[in-house]
């Protein structure tokens, strides 16, 4: 009995191919890059702004796979602790990462890794999958950052529900839109190149 598995692909991993050590680490650097240049998208609307992170966080998991996702995460969390201003509005340093945000920010590598384990075994390749996959990956980040911030603030989980969970809901579905959609253009875009 044999039983053979499907070689897990990103959009990128075909796009890049072959993707050597040079390219990845290139990869990781590139999109933790990109992450905290997106948090520097701020709208603020109390204790938690809305920022581009989510965005760039799950497209990298997306794009990246899950192995790769989850360490460009890492590395961004590292840079923004060790003093660069890579986390919102330009804070950095561990205590920022402790703060009432913090849920949100140590979720990231969990959340890239478990968008890019769905793009990894073809998610990606359809709109109303890769929004699907999107939408778990954005709600690790939303449940931690509710749990984090209930603890951190001392206030009740009821609470905390609207400034940690509800307010961000419509703007996470278009952010969860707008990257689901460029996914699927990305394969055929990749596909007519390759034939």
């Amino acid at each position: 009995m044999s039983t053979t598995f499907a070689k897990s692909e990103t959009l990128l991993s075909v796009a890049f191919a072959p993707l050597d050590l040079v390219r990845q680490v290139g990869l990781v650097i590139g999109f933790s890059l990109l992450t905290a240049l997106s948090a520097q998208v701020v709208i603020p609307i109390g204790p938690v702004p809305i920022t581009g992170q989510t965005f760039a966080v799950l497209l990298t998991g997306a794009l990246l796979g899950s192995r790769l996702g989850a360490l460009a995460m890492i590395a961004y969390l590292i840079e923004g602790a060790s003093g660069l201003p890579f986390f919102q509005q330009g804070h950095f340093g561990l205590i920022y990462l402790m703060g009432p945000t913090g849920g949100y920010l140590i979720a990231f590598p969990a959340a890239a890794f478990i968008t890019g384990a769905f793009a990894e075994h073809g998610w990606d390749r359809r709109f109303l999958t890769a929004a699907a996959a999107m939408a778990i990956g954005s709600a690790v980040i939303m449940l931690s950052g509710w749990a984090w911030f209930s603890i951190i603030m001392r206030t009740s989980p009821t609470l905390a529900l609207f400034d940690t969970i509800i307010k961000f809901i419509p703007g996470d579905i278009i952010k969860i839109a707008l990257a689901a959609a460029a996914l699927p253009s990305g394969w055929k875009l990749v596909g007519s190149r390759s034939n």
